[in-house]
């Protein structure tokens, strides 16, 4: 999934997602910092949400149906891969992927899985906090294989 695709798969889901959410279009501009005539324009497909628009929506509106079927229901998940690129920018407690995840590897402890909605990857530890993200599987794979390294070292030393 790419910036992008993000951006038009919430632009596409605004009108459902705010009458989920049960808000005006009034109500819902304000929320979401735009202007009620750059809603109406998003919501008949004249135009796309910008990505500021689309992180406050994901992120405002995260316990929406409408979003969690989008994203697999992490969608600051995916919007932070997308954000950071194949970083490794901070550890989060998740919660073991349960549901929406499936395991593709395990090394040492380390588990990586992918998201069957987005498709993204990530890679989560024995206590099911996320360490690393990535859209990309060799680059994930990879990360893995060096993770699962370093972590026999420190065992070792």
């Amino acid at each position: 999934m790419t910036r992008d695709e993000i951006i038009s798969k919430v632009s596409e889901k605004l009108r459902l997602i705010r009458t989920e959410a049960g808000y005006t279009q009034d109500k819902m501009a304000e929320i979401i910092g735009i202007s009620k005539k750059t809603l109406v324009q998003i919501e008949k497909g004249r135009a796309n949400a910008n990505w500021s628009t689309v992180v406050a929506i994901c992120a405002l509106f995260r316990e929406t149906e409408t979003v969690r079927f989008l994203f697999g229901n992490e969608p600051l998940e995916v919007l932070e891969t997308i954000a950071f690129e194949d970083i490794d920018y901070r550890k989060q407690k998740t919660m073991g992927g349960k549901i929406w995840w499936k395991g593709v590897e395990k090394k040492n402890g380390l588990l990586l899985q992918q998201n069957i909605i987005s498709q993204h990857f990530r890679i989560i530890d024995e206590d099911h906090f996320r360490i690393f993200s990535s859209f990309d599987e060799v680059a994930s794979k990879e990360r893995l294989i060096e993770m699962a390294k370093e972590k026999g070292k420190g065992r070792n030393e």
